[in-house]
């Protein structure tokens, strides 16, 4: 089977050049300015330097780490402008400010991958099923029943008490050609399934209120009504899914600690990471007596753990870009993520970040003397043992509309800072960048066992 992987477009490549030429020149005119400004040049020379790594630190990382460098980057400028005004140099001041800023702008651009997915047959009779109440009634804010009218597809919304597996059978067995779903995760695996046993194409409607399917598929979370789409000139994409004991997942299968974080009210503001991270800090006495019999891949024998996390394909983890998405959906591997129990090899608690195992398989099994709490997708369920993970490897025929990206936000971010610039070099030169840049902490967590 050939599947669609991260390309570099002409877009990319100019971005990339922009940030490699511009980072040089800004080097260069700092060097400059420090010789002929000697001695307060060199105070700019090094507030450039720290800027151009912070700066650089905001490209590669996310969320509150990347406001951080950006927070130093301009802080450290503002030092530099206050050396050169000192000297009254104002238009080295303003280049200096003007090519960190371009570079910024330019390395963030040439790492937002969009992959060229092949071109595929319109359905004729496709069937939307929304879940109104997801995502505080996005569907309905954003008129998507009717924009799916306009572009030939029928909706069915869902109402209470509606069983939406057989709605989706019944849409079937009428015809239908195409099945999409607007809601959340849930309903999204729920649709997901039919589709694959049915080998009809899927679209996901980014409706719901977290949306991380879409996201790791590469479906602008921002961009509802555009999603539809995918059913008009979209192209495909075939993905894997996940499947425990015999019931499909379309993002991770979640036990422990994480289980039981996903029925709390803070779970809908909670990040895959940042669980994983605090599981042994915050985990009781009683963590280490949890059931979850499992075996890692050298083949040792565990009694308990704080939490883990399955996934249809592995997870970014740890803090690089990237952290908490999926760079790929199609490598026929589920994630396997382990936070041990306190005390178990005598150090969990101690720097939980170190302790999390990670592997990649296509099965993997976890018994316990007594039924599993779950989150499956988000989902508080109970199941018995044994625990059966297995991954069925390109599942699903997925359609994604021409102008999202079609692929996961860290599909072409490299995990570590030092490796930005040959990523960089890479995709000036046309290239998408090697797993050993792009994937390092992938290796490293595979190691650690």
């Amino acid at each position: 089977m050939t599947v669609p992987a991260a390309s570099v477009s002409g877009r990319q490549r100019a971005a990339a050049a922009v940030a490699l030429l511009t980072a040089v020149l800004t080097v260069v005119l700092a060097v400059v300015v420090a010789i002929t400004d000697f001695p307060e040049g060199l105070g700019v020379l090094g507030c450039v330097a720290i800027a151009l790594g912070a700066a650089w630190f905001g490209v590669v990382r996310g969320g509150r780490q990347r406001g951080v460098g950006i927070a130093v980057a301009v802080l450290a400028l503002m030092v530099g402008a206050a050396l050169l005004i000192r000297n009254g140099s104002w238009l080295p001041l303003m280049l200096l400010v003007l090519g960190i800023a371009i570079w910024h702008a330019a390395a963030r651009a040439a790492f937002q991958a969009h992959v060229h997915l092949p071109a595929a047959d319109r359905p004729r009779r496709p069937v939307l099923f929304v879940n109104p109440w997801s995502g505080g009634g996005k569907a309905a804010k954003v008129g998507l029943a009717d924009e799916a009218a306009a572009r030939g597809i029928r909706t069915v919304e869902l109402h209470r008490g509606d069983d939406l597996e057989q709605l989706v059978r019944d849409a079937v067995a009428e015809g239908a050609d195409g099945l999409a779903a607007a809601g959340g995760d849930g309903t999204q695996a729920i649709v997901a399934t039919a589709a694959a046993e049915h080998g009809l194409p899927y679209a996901c409607i980014p409706a719901g209120t977290r949306n991380h399917f879409a996201l790791d598929l590469g479906v602008d979370r921002d961009d509802v009504v555009g999603a539809l789409d995918a059913f008009v000139d979209g192209g495909e994409h075939i993905v894997d899914l996940g499947e425990v004991n015999g019931r499909v997942f379309v993002n991770n299968v979640s036990m422990g600690l994480y289980a039981e974080a996903v029925q709390s009210e803070g779970y809908r503001d909670a990040k895959i990471r940042t669980l994983l991270d605090t599981a042994p800090t915050v985990l009781g006495p009683a963590g280490s007596e949890l059931d979850l019999r499992w075996s890692s891949p050298d083949g040792v024998a565990h009694t308990s753990a704080a939490t883990i996390l399955v996934s249809n394909n592995p997870y970014r983890l740890g803090r690089a870009v990237g952290s908490g998405t999926r760079p790929r959906i199609d490598t026929g591997q589920l994630g396997v993520a382990v936070v041990p129990a306190r005390g178990e090899d005598g150090t969990a608690g101690h720097g939980p970040s170190s302790l999390l195992r990670q592997w990649s398989t296509q099965a993997f099994q976890i018994d316990s003397a007594q039924p599993v709490p779950l989150g499956i997708d988000g989902e508080a369920v109970v199941l018995d043992p044994p625990i059966r993970f297995r991954i069925r490897p390109g599942a699903l025929h997925v359609r994604i509309a021409p102008q999202h990206p079609g692929a996961s936000p860290s599909a072409m971010q490299p995990d570590r800072v030092v490796d930005g610039f040959r990523a960089l070099a890479a995709i000036a030169a046309g290239r998408v960048p090697t797993p050993d840049v792009l994937h390092r902490q992938d290796h490293r967590a595979n190691e650690q066992l």
